[in-house]
């Protein structure tokens, strides 16, 4: 059987081979009819473009790079999941970078990555989104660009963020609703403004309802099971303890479930817990913890396509989308039972 190639997919659309790869890269100028026609005609064909011809015509690798810097697995894989089916649906390549944000090299490895893999545009992810120096590089490069959880600069860049403050306000009157007044506080990596969000969600909610923010109850976490544990162990070891723990993500929360269990302070009759991304851990655990889920996959779905257009529309207009998140009530919170003291 003989290879199908642009060539056989243009003469039997009846069109020129510019025509058959305006559709195919879905650049704009085709009729909705040509385009439906080359569609069917390559899909039935089983018309597969070259990587490197499609490139060398367009002056595009068509790879784009997906880095990133962050302890939760599970959300770096959720991120990584979303990106990825956008780039099989749109026949691009992805390569997914770590990246240290603490790095003094971090701008220049970035620099290196882009020309030694001949990088179409960057989606960035916290705290990367956030990291300035970074951002004027891409800027002052004109390397095309979309951050995932930006919260600065929303102006410079288009950007997929949710809404952490609010679900974080929300989730905080949800404890005060089930009658908890005495509420403790593990923060998230002080290196991510989504744990400043988090954070103010948290003061705010206090604030509205006339509640005291304890600041022997605050503890500084990572995002990480080990961080919530040690924050667990100082708060839990106090004479007095609060009714309630509000964690920044689900592996803390997960951390401060195990402290619990050692002190035999049951959760949720003595200790109502609650944390903050839906992870798997959340579900998996005993018992089950309250959480905020975020939509992760959809942003980087979001993210991805927002870049793809932007190579297409280099001087189209820079957005921001922002993806609702979802206040999930599980079995780690309850009313409170009565107050510890030993």
């Amino acid at each position: 059987m003989s290879k199908i190639t642009i060539n056989v997919v243009a003469a039997r659309a009846n069109v020129s081979k510019k025509t058959v790869s305006r559709v195919l890269n879905n650049e704009p100028n085709v009729s909705d009819k040509t385009r439906k026609k080359v569609t069917d005609i390559a899909e039935e064909l089983g018309y597969k473009p070259n990587p490197l011809a499609r490139g060398l015509a367009s002056n595009q690798s068509f790879i784009l790079g997906l880095l990133y810097d962050n302890p939760n697995t599970n959300y770096i894989n959720n991120i990584q999941a979303g990106a990825l089916q956008v780039c099989q649906d749109k026949d691009y390549h992805l390569l997914i970078h770590p990246c240290k944000a603490s790095s003094d090299q971090l701008v220049n490895n970035v620099k290196e990555l882009i020309s030694h893999s001949r990088l179409d545009g960057l989606v960035l992810t916290p705290p990367l989104s956030d990291f300035p120096e970074l951002i004027d590089f891409l800027l002052t490069s004109k390397t095309p660009f979309v951050r995932i959880g930006a919260t600065e600069n929303l102006n410079c860049s288009s950007a997929v963020v949710s809404n952490d403050e609010q679900t974080s306000y929300e989730m905080t009157q949800y404890l005060i609703s089930l009658g908890h007044t005495a509420i403790g506080f593990v923060k998230g990596h002080p290196q991510h403004n989504s744990a400043t969000e988090r954070f103010q969600g948290f003061q705010r909610a206090l604030k509205t309802a006339n509640i005291k923010l304890h600041e022997k109850w605050l503890q500084q976490g990572d995002y990480t099971f080990d961080s919530g544990e040690h924050c667990a162990r100082q708060i839990l070891t106090m004479n007095e303890k609060p009714s309630a723990i509000f964690c920044s993500n689900d592996y803390m929360a997960a951390g401060v479930l195990k402290v619990a269990n050692q002190l035999e302070i049951s959760v949720p009759h003595q200790l109502s817990v609650t944390g903050f991304d839906d992870a798997p851990i959340s579900r998996y655990i005993w018992p089950t913890i309250s959480t905020i889920q975020q939509p992760v996959e959809a942003m980087a779905r979001q993210a991805t396509s927002l870049l793809i257009e932007k190579l297409k529309i280099p001087d189209g207009e820079e957005t921001t989308v922002v993806l609702e998140s979802q206040l999930i009530k599980r079995e780690s919170s309850a009313p409170p039972f009565k107050r510890i003291s030993r």
